[in-house]
């Protein structure tokens, strides 16, 4: 049996390397800033829209809440737990040009949340 190249129908070949040019380069960006933010950051996903980092506890996000600023999001209840999300991103860049990042954190439902985060809240 061999292999043979699948061909992508419909996608223009520059178009599909520019996603992955500026999925790296968002990896990167969000690399960059842990060097010099200490928050947690145990899983980081790159994708070209945004960087999404999940992190294991309600202190680690609101970590990144001080440190970053930002809004978060909270999930409807799903199987008992909530996902709560910090919309924020990274520092301008010289051309002006930031990097998204969302970071999540799953939740028992009715968890207490701190006081901070729940102000972070937008509906």
């Amino acid at each position: 049996m061999s292999t043979q190249p699948i061909e992508c129908l419909g996608h223009d070949p520059d178009w599909i390397m520019h996603l992955v040019r500026t999925q790296e380069a968002n990896g990167r960006a969000v690399e960059i800033l842990l060097d010099y933010t200490p928050v947690p950051a145990p899983v980081i996903i790159a994708r070209p829209e945004a960087v999404y980092v999940m992190v294991t506890a309600m202190d680690d996000l609101g970590q990144w809440l001080y440190e970053r600023g930002g809004e978060v999001h909270v999930s409807p209840a799903f199987e008992g737990m909530r996902v709560w999300t910090l919309h924020t991103h990274t520092d301008a860049a010289r051309d002006g040009s930031r990097v998204a990042i969302r970071v999540s954190v799953a939740v028992p439902d009715g968890e207490p949340v701190m006081h901070e985060i729940a102000a972070a809240v937008t509906r």
